[in-house]
């Protein structure tokens, strides 16, 4: 039985797809018409200026050789219609399209052997500028003469060199088009919820727009206006901001006019039906301003914007409170929610950073009566294969993920003091965790020019400054933090279901609609339909559900503090790129104090390492508890709230996680810091934090720490198995407290017991064998895992407070557990899951120590030996299912393939497929940096 579509909805989204019949039937005369079309063109050398700034670049360099990074599958996300065939057909690659995916992917197999000199065999050297004899290409976009663009052989990565702001921010636009144009053109399209007519009804496309649309329903005029915005409050870099953007806008329509005059645009335009590949007829939109910001409304909403979940929290609280009463109810569900659990791992050590504190009496809640919520619809008038099953399941699975507060992480860091060095400066080994696309969201460049020096990755279509990178003699990431910046609110209706109560007055809601309609292409069969997108926007936000509290009629709507302010974030990343503005650690925590989106900020150069968590945390009304949905009522608005521009005071720079030179530093989406709760559920005692956090201290406390080494540590923490290494040994405990007797139940004992003593490894027993060792050990963890869980909690919560509270976090998110948050073949794995709960409750059974326990003990209701028969029982039903039956197969893999099930797979949002690699638990775009020096 094939898996159920992924929850996140990057990961199902198909376009182009159905080549194969399109090649059966393609005309002679439009392949050839594709294969003679010409690449984008090169020109010899640049001229003497722009090679000065190269060379004065190249000079500046802190970096001594010891900065490195990847990012698969490759530099070239865009392709031809000949090449798109090719591959199709043949498997064939374009050029740079698939070369960083061989060394990203040995990496988990040959880490154990790595030695310094062996980094750049599965990095890349990320020192500025291209070394002489390695000049694949230079350019003069539009014939420019004050910026060049240097491709090098071995990546093909853009070294954009500029002696004007403006040209260095033109050439930044047409390298970035050149890299990425399908894939910028399909993210402002998904941004204004308009996909469907751009790439095709498939229901994976009607779901990814149904999901952002509903949560950022702009209005043109809404996206034109929030760049203005943004810039007019930032005084002269708000003015150069605004420059540089419409300068890289400029840039990417330079290389839109370029390529359909030379016939060598990517060719999903002619497979979706915008272009023609005999004639040429047809046209590909220039961008403006506001397609930016939809890009950016997407990526903030994506990896920048915790919280949410709020009407879900309050239906999983009534839910204990039914089965306990009101205060035993309450005290059960505090427990499970972990708000500030004293076990968590934490990124900044020491010191406290109260954010959200527990109310004693609870202000102006609003929780919904039994039964009453339901979801407020968001598709009207199916017409044709918008009504068809897919259709409808695709819509509900949006709907679902996007209220949810179980966010995709973007991660990860571990960052490591001089102090603890061999050489006394500081080793880094971070990056963002975005998932695994084709062609890449993120994409690689190095920019100089007038007041820009970095390399790095940026965002496709956003990437006029480096967002994650390096810098002269620094560098820079970060990973999602989480914490709460959405609210919901209960607003009260009046006169109709369609008006509601602001501050005494009954006031209209604004009705914003999307009609969407798509006919069949090439790249697309499925059939022609259409619908109507509907939001409900108030002051307080859209509308998310529909309820009655204590009777009443009201709206849930949700509030975010980023809600039309997806550009304010530019200034920090214009302060990152800007070498006489950043010179060290504390003007590194300025920049990232004016990104309003939540992260984890790490710093490190040559003497010092930092961290700074960002995001406008805004001040909620005193007795108000944000886990909850509260009255639409001015008592409980967020402090000094405008609604008309939703902004609000927001608490000071330091009150935000931060810190100079700790030890070290690691983050994978766990808890910042003590006292900082974040928005999503399962910061406990075992978190996939502890994976780093385990072998970094180790590290740290035998001292000489290598980039060598902290890469080895991040590489075996991406291949373990978080269950195994943490929970796994407590639960052979109690399994073990009494003889077992049982053959095939002792076998599955010894075979779990042989591969944690192995270190609990998911990895091949060789390079490219495509099986696991230890496979059937591995089989019968993941088997048994929710099988435990469920008999474990099931009996004791009772089967609607275990289901309500398995809708605030899913009970595994194993490599292959498609139904985990992230979907199958994602990479990422262990976020969300039980983890803390089974060892919370298992070790109370054993009579452990435990901080912060579960407010009753569930395995056996605490009982050992009644403990042990539950343990027992599921395991002997796991180890006794097959492989085909614990891994059912997919599209992409066969039942039974327990490595391909866990494979990680580009999602192909173009014309190139690739194929799957074995699984690692890693940043899709990472850095390994070591400055020598300072300026």
């Amino acid at each position: 039985m094939p898996r159920r579509t992924p929850r996140n909805a990057l990961d199902t989204l198909r376009t182009p797809r159905g080549f194969h019949g399109f090649l059966k039937a393609a005309s002679v005369c439009a392949l050839i018409a594709g294969l003679l079309s010409p690449l984008s063109p090169a020109m010899a050398a640049g001229d003497t200026a722009t090679e000065v700034t190269a060379a004065e670049a190249a000079a500046n360099d802190h970096c001594g050789g010891q900065c490195s990074d990847i990012l698969p599958p490759g530099q070239n996300g865009n392709a031809t219609l000949a090449q798109i065939l090719l591959n199709q057909a043949f498997g064939t690659q374009p050029a740079h399209a698939e070369d960083q995916l061989g060394p990203y992917a040995n990496l988990a197999t040959g880490y154990p052997g790595l030695t310094n000199d062996k980094i750049n065999t599965f990095f890349n050297d990320a020192s500025f500028g291209v070394p002489a004899g390695q000049v694949a290409s230079t350019l003069r976009p539009a014939g420019r003469g004050d910026v060049t663009i240097v491709r090098d052989k071995k990546t093909g990565v853009p070294h954009i060199t500029g002696t004007t702001r403006y040209g260095t921010e033109f050439g930044a636009g047409y390298a970035a088009a050149q890299d990425r144009l399908w894939l910028m053109d399909l993210f402002r399209h998904v941004g204004r919820g308009q996909l469907t007519p751009f790439a095709g009804g498939a229901p994976a496309n009607q779901g990814l727009e149904q999901q952002f649309w509903r949560s950022a329903p702009y209005t043109e005029d809404d996206l034109e206006a929030q760049i203005e915005s943004a810039a007019a409050k930032a005084g002269e870099r708000g003015e150069l901001a605004l420059a540089d953007v419409d300068a890289y806008v400029a840039g990417v329509n330079a290389y839109i006019d370029a390529s359909d005059k030379g016939r060598y645009f990517p060719g999903e335009y002619v497979l979706t039906g915008h272009k023609d590949a005999i004639t040429n007829s047809g046209t590909i939109e220039h961008f403006k301003r506001a397609d930016l910001i939809a890009l950016a409304s997407v990526i903030g909403s994506l990896f920048g914007a915790g919280g949410g979940g709020e009407v879900n929290n309050a239906l999983s609280l009534l839910a204990a409170q039914e089965k306990y009463g009101v205060a035993e109810g309450t005290e059960v569900w505090e427990s499970f929610r972990q708000r500030n659990d004293p076990e968590a791992v934490l990124t900044q050590q020491d010191g406290s950073f109260p954010y959200l504190p527990t109310p004693d009496d609870p202000q102006g809640r609003a929780l919904p009566d039994a039964g009453s919520v339901e979801a407020e619809p968001l598709v009207y008038d199916r017409t044709g294969s918008a009504g068809a099953a897919g259709a409808t399941g695709a819509s509900a699975e949006a709907a679902d993920t996007a209220v949810t507060s179980a966010r995709r992480g973007m991660s990860n860091a571990l960052v490591v003091s001089g102090e603890h060095t061999a050489s006394g400066h500081p080793v880094a080994v971070f990056g963002p965790q975005t998932g695994y696309f084709a062609p890449q969201l993120l994409m690689l460049q190095e920019i100089q020019g007038p007041g820009i020096s970095a390399r790095g990755a940026s965002f496709a279509g956003l990437s006029m400054y480096v967002e994650l990178g390096r810098g002269q003699d620094y560098a820079w990431s970060a990973t999602t933090s989480g914490q709460d910046i959405i609210d919901t609110y209960a607003v009260e209706l009046c006169q109709d279901d369609y008006h509601y109560l602001y501050r005494g007055t009954c006031t209209p809601m604004e009705k914003v609609e999307r009609h969407n309609a798509w006919k069949p292409t090439v790249a697309d069969s499925t059939a022609a339909g259409s619908y109507t997108m509907r939001v409900w926007r108030t002051k307080y936000g859209p509308v998310e559900s529909r309820a009655t509290v204590g009777g009443k009629k009201v709206a849930y709507t949700t509030l975010r503090s980023s809600y039309l302010h997806e550009a304010d974030s530019i200034i920090g990343f214009q302060m990152l790129n800007d070498p006489d503005y950043l010179n060290g650690p504390e003007r590194f925590r300025s920049a990232v104090q004016h990104i309003n989106y939540t992260f984890n900020w790490f710093y490190a150069d040559s003497e010092h390492t930092a961290y700074y968590n960002s995001g406008d945390n805004p001040v909620r009304a005193n007795g108000v508890d944000a886990e909850f949905p509260v009255w639409a009522r001015q008592a409980y608005e967020w402090q000094d709230w405008d609604p008309a521009a939703n902004t609000a005071r927001y608490t000071g720079p330091s009150a935000h996680p931060q810190s100079v030179d700790q030890d070290y530093y690691v983050s994978w989406n766990n808890k910042q810091a003590q006292d900082y709760p974040a928005a999503s559920w399962g910061n406990g005692s075992v978190h996939r934090g502890n994976l780093l956090d385990d072998r970094v201290k180790k590290l740290v406390a035998e001292g000489g720490v290598t980039r060598t080494a902290l890469v080895k540590a991040m590489a075996e923490a991406g291949l373990a198995d978080l269950r195994a290494e943490d929970v796994l040994p407590d639960l052979l405990k109690v399994v073990e407290s009494a003889p077992v007797t049982d053959p095939a139940t002792r076998t599955a004992v010894d075979r779990l017991k042989a591969w944690r003593s192995a270190g609990g490894l998911r990895t091949e027993t060789s390079a490219g064998s495509k099986k696991y060792a230890h496979a059937d050990a591995i089989r019968t963890l993941d088997a048994w895992w929710p099988l435990l869980v469920k008999a474990e909690f099931e009996p004791g919560l009772g089967s609607d407070l275990y289901s309500a509270f398995t809708r605030n976090l899913p009970v595994d998110e194993s490599p292959s557990a498609a139904h985990g948050p992230t979907g199958a073949h994602a990479g990422s794995a262990f976020q969300y899951g039980w983890w803390s709960y089974v060892d919370k409750d298992i070790r109370s059974v054993l009579g452990e120590p435990v901080k912060g326990p579960l407010a009753r003990a569930y395995c056996g209701d605490g009982d050992l030996a009644a403990c042990r028969d539950t343990l027992v029982t599921t395991l002997e039903e796991a180890s006794g299912r097959t492989a085909a039956q614990v891994y059912p197969g997919d599209d992409n893999c066969s039942a039974g393939d327990q490595w391909c099930a866990d494979s990680v797979i580009h999602r192909t949002l173009g014309g190139i497929k690739h194929g799957g690699i074995s699984w690692q638990n890693r940043p899709t775009y990472q850095q390994v940096v070591e400055f020598n020096s300072h300026r």
